[in-house]
């Protein structure tokens, strides 16, 4: 029985979001903003984490295409020692994307947090999420059944057995959106609306 709504989860998820996920720059719609998912650089090993510099290469290939002017970065700034969002920043402006481009939501501790967050606390209802595939989707789904217009970049994927534990842990994480969204779940934290211009 779990095994089948997990499978049913997914394939809802994937089908509601099909044709709003794009590969490639050339064929994805504009958008003011970019929603930049956030990801730890690092992985416990000291390795570099392949989501993160792939997620990095794919918002610096929208913005020098002219394809979103303002990137979000949203991730987990939960204590002192990590800051996603900063260190996302730090990488963007040595790539080639202003600072005055970049804008900071330090409290995207989920993907429902982020999604939530781009309309209620900056503005944004209409809006290019960029992270991998798998993530994408999850992201849309939620944009699009809180009232949103979201499109997503496909950041490139890493190999299935370097990110094997994370495919696994999406199934379970598109359950739990459906949970989240049942049960009227909100954004851990709201606060002052921030306007981006």
């Amino acid at each position: 029985m779990f095994v089948l709504m997990l499978t049913t989860f997914n394939y809802i998820v994937i089908r509601s979001t099909k044709n709003l996920t794009f590969d490639s720059v050339t064929t994805i719609p504009k958008n003011k903003v970019g929603l930049l998912l956030g990801t730890s650089k690092y992985l416990r090993n000291g390795y570099i984490n392949l989501y993160y510099k792939y997620r990095v290469d794919a918002t610096v290939r929208l913005y020098k295409a002219g394809k979103i002017a303002f990137v979000l970065i949203s991730g987990d700034n939960g204590n002192t020692n990590y800051d996603e969002p900063s260190t996302f920043k730090e990488d963007l402006i040595k790539s080639g994307i202003p600072a005055d481009k970049i804008f900071l939501d330090y409290a995207g501790f989920r993907t429902l947090d982020s999604v939530v967050r781009a309309e209620a606390i900056f503005g944004q209802s209409s809006f290019t999420i960029i992270s991998q595939k798998f993530h994408n989707e999850r992201a849309v789904f939620i944009a699009i059944q809180k009232g949103m217009r979201a499109v997503a970049y496909n950041a490139k994927d890493v190999s299935r057995r370097y990110g094997i534990r994370v495919q696994l842990r999406e199934y379970l994480a598109r359950t739990k959106v459906f949970i989240d969204l049942l049960f009227g779940i909100n954004p851990k934290f709201l606060g002052e609306k921030i306007e981006i211009k």
